[in-house]
């Protein structure tokens, strides 16, 4: 009987393996990171294209967040690029994740901004089009990119965003747009907020209740307090801050009912996740929101900073 758990880990290990596909690695920080990328087939080197980054949730891989959103088949449409990189290996050195830590936020940052200067030399790419989203904790990394590559970066989308960092410690109060979406029923980063987190983030962090983080969000963008809400679909209500600075608006769509998952994409099994819903796609929404949002000038590739310790 002793065996039997380890032969099942076992098998989940080579399963991950044969799915976790990459097709690229770079070394920063002193370690080799990997990345997926998908450039379609309509790509032309004559003219400048967006880059979208999509961060993988806490214990999955690029290819997961690949099937998950289904960026690449928007990719296809628009014509755009779409990278996804890996997190550290975790798990029996096979699952990844981002690092929940400020030091590993940090490294997590300049692997990325490494991974953006390295597509920049091989492809036409937008600097001022360059957008990053992410799942779980891949949402919470996107955060984080918010706050440290802010002069890259031109929007962030969010989808049951795992916040393992106090908002307190972003080193930047550079507003940046945002939309995001969270189901009312997620029992992995609870939408009212509370300590049931993530198994596999050793931080163990208490998530902030989804609205206040929003509003600590509009706060930062310098919006108006007064949000509109607007019922979209029987169980979807959208909230927006406007009359932000620099048009960085705040989007926030709750799925009422809605799991752990991503809205419209693939849906991940209904006992461990909850409920997917299909009354709206969060990856064609991220698109149609990010085509509204550039920087008004190209970024430098530095890493800014925390102003401190998290609280």
């Amino acid at each position: 009987m002793v065996g039997i758990p380890l032969l099942l880990a076992m098998i989940a290990v080579v399963t991950i393996s044969w799915f976790d596909q990459t097709s690229g690695t770079i070394v920063t920080s002193g370690e080799r990171r990997e990345f997926l990328l998908h450039v379609p087939d309509s790509y032309d080197p004559t003219t400048t294209t967006p880059l979208i980054i999509s961060l993988h949730a806490g214990a999955t891989w690029p290819a997961h967040q690949m099937n998950l959103s289904r960026w690449n088949q928007l990719a296809d449409e628009h014509g755009f690029i779409v990278v996804y990189p890996a997190g550290i290996p975790e798990i029996f050195n096979a699952a990844r994740i981002w690092q929940p830590t400020p030091e590993g936020v940090l490294n997590d940052s300049e692997f990325i901004s490494t991974l953006i200067d390295m597509l920049i030399a091989q492809y036409n790419i937008d600097e001022t089009r360059i957008y990053a989203n992410g799942m779980s904790m891949g949402g919470g990394m996107a955060f984080a990119l918010s706050c440290t590559l802010s002069d890259r970066i031109a929007a962030i989308g969010m989808v049951a965003a795992a916040q393992a960092l106090p908002f307190s410690w972003c080193p930047t109060k550079r507003p940046a747009p945002l939309i995001a979406f969270h189901g009312t029923a997620d029992v992995m980063v609870p939408y009212q907020g509370g300590p049931l987190g993530d198994i596999f983030n050793p931080v163990k962090p208490v998530y902030p209740p989804v609205r206040e983080f929003t509003a600590n969000w509009a706060q930062r963008n310098r919006c108006a307090s007064d949000p509109a809400e607007t019922p979209v679909a029987a169980d979807v209500i959208r909230l927006e801050y406007r009359g932000c600075a620099e048009e960085a608006h705040v989007v926030l769509y709750t799925i009422l009912g809605g799991g752990h998952s991503w809205p419209g994409g693939k849906p991940p099994p209904q006992w461990r996740v909850g409920t997917t819903s299909n009354s709206i796609d969060a990856t064609r929404e991220m698109w149609t929101f990010f085509q509204n949002h550039a920087l008004t000038q190209r970024g430098s590739s530095s890493i800014t900073q925390p102003l401190g310790d998290p609280e």
